[in-house]
C-alpha cells in the first residue's frame, strides 16, 4: 500500500454523521406529520366537549326556548292578518236604497216663530148677535194677548168675518189669532191705529 504525506482533507473524524463534503444530514420525513396529528387531535377534542359538555350547561335548551318563543310571537301575527282582513271583508257597506230618509241638517230646520202678544187687538163684532165681542175678547185675553178696543164695528157692514193686520211683521201674529179664533181670512192694511183687527161678521159663533 503506498504511503502519502497527510494533508487537511485527511483529517476527517471517523465518526462524524456528515455525508459527503458539503450536504448536512436530512431529518427523518416522520417528524412532519406531528403538527398535522396534533391539530387533528385538538378538533377532535373540541368536538367531543361541544357534544357532551355544552348541552350539559344548558346551551342547546335556551337556544331552543328563543326559537320556540320566536315561532309563538310569529304565529299569532300571522293568525291577527287573516282576522282582520275578515272583519274588514264583513264590514257592511253603507245602504245607497232610496227608503232611507235623508237627514236633515240644522240650517234647514225652520226657527219657531216669536209672537208678540203684548201687542193690542182690538175687537168689533159685525154680526149684529150681542155680546159677541165681550166673549171673544175673554178668550183672546185668555190665551195671553193684550186687548185693544172691544166694542161694536162701525165701518162698512162686513160680509165675512177678517182679522187686519198692519204689516209683514204683524203677520205671524195674525195667523196665530186666526187659528185661535177659527177665522181664516187675514187682510193686510195701513187703515188702523192697532197692529191687530178683529171683525166678528154675520154667522160667527
Amino acid at each position: 500500500m503506498t504511503k502519502y504525506a497527510r494533508d487537511e482533507f485527511d483529517k476527517v473524524p471517523e465518526s462524524a454523521s456528515r455525508q459527503g463534503v458539503h450536504r448536512a444530514a436530512s431529518a427523518p420525513a416522520r417528524r412532519k406529520l406531528w403538527p398535522i396529528l396534533a391539530v387533528g387531535i385538538v378538533a377532535l377534542a373540541i368536538g367531543v366537549v361541544s357534544f357532551l359538555i355544552l348541552p350539559k350547561l344548558g346551551f342547546t335548551q335556551a337556544g331552543s326556548e328563543a326559537s320556540t318563543s320566536l315561532e309563538s310571537t310569529a304565529a299569532p301575527e300571522a293568525s291577527a292578518a287573516p282576522s282582520a282582513t275578515a272583519e274588514a271583508s264583513t264590514d257592511p257597506e253603507p245602504s245607497n236604497s232610496p227608503d232611507a230618509e235623508p237627514s236633515t241638517s240644522p240650517s234647514n230646520i225652520p226657527s219657531a216663530v216669536v209672537l208678540d202678544k203684548t201687542q193690542g187687538v182690538a175687537i168689533y163684532n159685525a154680526s149684529g148677535k150681542a155680546g159677541l165681542a165681550g166673549r171673544i175678547s175673554s178668550m183672546v185675553q185668555a190665551d195671553g194677548w193684550t186687548l185693544g178696543q172691544v166694542g161694536n164695528w162701525g165701518g162698512a157692514p162686513q160680509q165675512t168675518s177678517a182679522i187686519f193686520y198692519s204689516g209683514p211683521a204683524q203677520k205671524a201674529n195674525a195667523e196665530a189669532v186666526s187659528e185661535l179664533l177659527n177665522i181664516p181670512t187675514l187682510v193686510e192694511s195701513q187703515d188702523f191705529q192697532v197692529p191687530l183687527v178683529v171683525v166678528l161678521g154675520p154667522g160667527y159663533q
